[in-house]
């Protein structure tokens, strides 16, 4: 091989060294240079429906929400994200602004949270939280009747942007309003769907569930359980029978008492609302964080790695401006990685600042004093714990008010 050719491969292996540092130390540049975005989100909020003819009152069903399943068992047990104890508040504030929601289509007649489905109604909502974290919410909605008939099972998930805790645009309205507005919406298509004859049947069904709860041995053979599950009437009672006129008086008593406990919920609502929200916005931040640290410790480590073997190339080359540059190269790659690994204990201390955050709410319920004529009666423990004590009080009265019927 003569001496030329020995040069011209020098210079073509020269050359190759300096494209592959150029792409290394560009590449660093361009992963370094990389700017931060935010999720692209939409500010449309879907439009809440509504039941433009009116509705007799013989034809509108009670509607009960149930506390939402926090969802708890499948959270990874690092998730900094989820607190046990938002979760549970928002098990008890989310079901009740979606009942808020839902009453205001006009297509229904009382629309309650309910402690559990021990309270009859003629139509039930339970849900699922799925995720809830400032920036997402998806739920599992699942809507049954009294009949125990299954509606149908629907996810539900809204995204939302900064504009949604931007002080300056903030609507009155919760931030994730739309996506209430939606599972309101798909109840009020299958409402409208439904025919005057089954509205009447789960009416009865609810009434004779309610009738057999107090008095078994008069309206156990009213209703049925088919092999399915559900429930069919199986005869009709006398519209002047009196026991059925006296369940219809406790049950009276038993709206009132639900009506009351609604009030809690309310209560309860209006006082976690502001921390609740704030907690939102936080957490929304910090996630928003999360994600950009996340972005910048994962360019900096690749930039980093990228600088020092693009500095390895170079400091091989025959030139001495060549091998300055990659010991620069080198050095300043070595930083970049630091700076990478840095930023990821950065990471870890918003992670426990999530945590820290989500210690904020708490859900709680008061004993509740009933005076009745001959005793003063004081419910304690949660809402269930409540309502179950109630039935019990409910059971005693009917058998003392019934006497001889």
């Amino acid at each position: 091989m003569n001496t030329a050719n020995i040069k011209r491969g020098d210079n073509r292996l020269a050359s190759w060294k300096c494209l592959l540092q150029r792409v290394f130390i560009l590449s660093a540049l361009l992963l370094l240079a990389a700017c931060s975005t935010n999720r692209v989100t939409s500010t449309v909020v879907t439009p809440l429906e509504q039941q433009t003819a009116p509705v007799v009152e013989s034809q509108l069903l009670d509607l009960a929400v149930l506390p939402f399943d926090p969802g708890l068992e499948n959270i990874e047990s690092d998730d900094t994200s989820v607190s046990p104890t938002v979760r549970t508040a928002e098990a008890q504030y989310l079901p009740n602004q979606l009942a808020a929601t839902i009453q205001k289509t006009g297509a229904w007649g009382a629309v309650r949270l309910v402690p559990g489905r021990e309270t009859v109604a003629e139509v039930y909502v339970a849900g699922k939280i799925v995720a809830s974290n400032g920036e997402t919410l998806a739920l599992d909605i699942t809507v049954t009747d009294s009949s125990n008939r299954h509606w149908y099972t629907k996810s539900y998930t809204e995204t939302v942007g900064n504009y949604a805790y931007n002080r300056q645009n903030q609507l009155q309205r919760d931030p994730f309003q739309g996506l209430y507005n939606r599972i309101a919406n798909d109840l009020l298509e299958y409402r409208q769907q439904m025919s005057s004859a089954n509205v009447k049947k789960l009416r009865t069904i609810a009434e004779l569930r309610f009738a057999r709860d107090f008095s078994p041995e008069a309206f156990s053979d009213h209703i049925r359980e088919t092999p399915g599950g559900q429930l069919e009437i199986s005869r009709l009672p006398a519209e002047n029978d009196p026991i059925l006129q006296r369940i219809r008086q406790i049950r009276q008593r038993d709206y009132l008492f639900i009506d009351t406990m609604q009030e809690h919920y309310d209560a309860f609502t209006r006082r976690m609302d502001s921390p609740y929200q704030e907690w939102r916005a936080a957490s929304y931040g910090e996630l928003v964080a999360l994600r950009e640290l996340k972005r910048q410790s994962r360019n900096r480590t690749i930039g980093g790695v990228a600088a020092i073997i693009g500095g390895i190339l170079a400091s091989g080359s025959n030139s001495g401006s060549g091998r300055a540059a990659g010991a620069v190269a080198i050095g300043s790659g070595a930083l970049l990685v630091k700076s990478g690994l840095s930023k990821r204990a950065e990471l870890q201390i918003h992670e426990d600042t999530l945590a820290e955050l989500a210690q904020s709410l708490e859900a709680e319920i008061e004993p509740r004093v009933i005076e009745l004529e001959d005793r003063t009666i004081t419910l304690t423990g949660n809402a269930a714990a409540q309502y179950a004590q109630w039935k019990t009080l409910l059971r005693e009265i009917y058998q003392a008010e019934r006497g001889g019927i």
